[in-house]
């Protein structure tokens, strides 16, 4: 069977998306290569906006275009909370948001004839973790290991938790021998993923958590650069920086889930921390990692948000000093706490907030890559264009040098400008 994916949303999915691969590779499948007509169009649909929900149905509706005759799969949280609302898009194979190797069987008997049908698990009935095989992005230089699923904060504008059910964990000794196998195979960096990985272990009753976690894959594989990835303001106390700064391999990027920069608002939407709390974290983050990288997420017209909550957000940002920032319009889900709210926002005025927000956040991203001039930093080369090699510090700053021939090398760089939202720099 000749396969195509499409896949949206975030590092988890596109995780998820790279074991299906897997597993059909194993299974003697393969990816389509250009030119080529797939048998089957698999789309790894994302519902954590509406916005991501609309462009999911448009992929499922442009799924037969380019793949005249193919069987159409759809898979992922769109699919798992709403299968009533893909069911008329015309797809062969309606999934959820777990079990891909159910999915896989699932395909591979559509394919020999089987019917049409739905495979809709109830999430929140979900208790053990998936394991599925870990692989890489961008070739051999980048690989992404997810350690964890679900979540259980049920903010109140989240569909989430109900996408992806309650909170499940990798072993800790499986997470270290995947991260083991992939500094075998090549990779030179390696992501910590999951829905919500600050609530890693709390399900498994062993003393496991992610700093026991992070220490151990670090430790496992010494010469690979390990990134955390999204995390709760919470989980960064003391503790966490004492022994967290002493891992040399630990790259000191740091994203922060915000949301808010207005406590009011922050109470209306769920989350567990306020303001002060989240500067608590920022700063102990920079106390303890030299010039470390914080970047974050800002949603703008939540329900209720005045015009003087909105300015107490941007300039929240800008106490911060994020090294980025990712704006959001509020967007209302159908079934969430928030999209019952009084005061809804009208779709203009989101736009004008995140406009300005958006302002603020590039000013903050210009001023931090503009501090990185003059440093020498460590780059890992993940792609080369029209003679230039692109990579990342530690920090998560892009870097271009001259020449090529470096990809999946780490190589000390000097910065010596910034052009556009990237740095320029030269080989030492």
């Amino acid at each position: 069977m000749k396969l195509h994916f499409t896949t949206l949303g975030c590092k988890v999915n596109q995780y998820e998306t790279q074991a299906l691969q897997t597993l059909l590779a194993e299974r003697g499948h393969r990816l389509v290569q250009d030119g080529e007509i797939a048998d089957a169009v698999v789309i790894n649909t994302c519902a954590v906006t509406a916005e991501s929900t609309r462009k999911s149905r448009q992929a499922v509706k442009r799924a037969g275009s380019g793949h005249p005759g193919a069987l159409v799969a759809i898979c992922g949280c769109v699919s798992q909370i709403s299968p009533e609302d893909v069911a008329d898009l015309g797809a062969d194979l309606i999934a959820g948001s777990g079990d891909r190797q159910g999915f896989v069987r699932d395909l591979e008997r559509l394919f020999s004839g089987g019917d049409t049908h739905s495979a809709i698990d109830a999430a929140a009935d979900r208790r053990e973790f998936e394991i599925l095989p870990a692989g890489g992005l961008d070739g051999r230089t980048r690989a992404l290991l997810k350690v964890q699923d679900g979540c259980d904060n049920y903010c109140t504008y989240c569909m989430i938790p109900y996408a992806r059910g309650p909170v499940r964990s990798m072993p800790l000794d499986t997470a270290v021998e995947q991260a083991k196998s992939l500094a075998q195979a090549g990779f030179q960096e390696l992501t910590i993923t999951g829905i919500e990985i600050s609530s890693y272990g709390k399900d498994r009753g062993e003393g496991e958590d992610l700093i026991g976690l992070v220490e151990a894959i670090c430790r496992a594989v010494p010469h690979m650069r390990v990134r955390l990835g999204s995390l709760e303001p919470r989980t960064v106390t003391e503790d966490f920086c004492t022994r967290f700064r002493v891992l040399p391999n630990l790259c000191p990027h740091f994203h922060l889930s915000l949301q808010s920069g207005c406590d009011g608002t922050l109470h209306r939407m769920g989350r567990r921390y306020d303001t002060a709390r989240y500067l608590q974290s920022v700063s102990r983050l920079r106390q303890n990692f030299a010039n470390c990288g914080i970047t974050t997420d800002l949603i703008v017209g939540f329900p209720g948000e005045s015009e003087a909550d909105f300015q107490e957000s941007v300039a929240f940002l800008k106490t911060c000093a994020f090294s980025a920032v990712h704006i959001f319009p509020y967007s209302a889900r159908k079934g969430t706490k928030a999209a019952q709210m009084p005061e809804q926002i009208e779709k203009a005025e989101k736009s004008r907030r995140a406009k300005l927000a958006g302002q603020a956040a590039n000013e903050l991203r210009r001023a931090w890559l503009a501090a990185q001039v003059g440093r020498t930093d460590p780059v890992l080369f993940e792609s080369e264009r029209t003679g230039q090699s692109l990579g990342h510090t530690p920090n998560y700053c892009p870097v271009s040098v001259p020449g090529t021939g470096m990809t999946n090398q780490v190589k000390p760089v000097v910065i010596h400008s910034v052009l556009g939202e990237k740095l320029e720099g030269t080989i030492l």
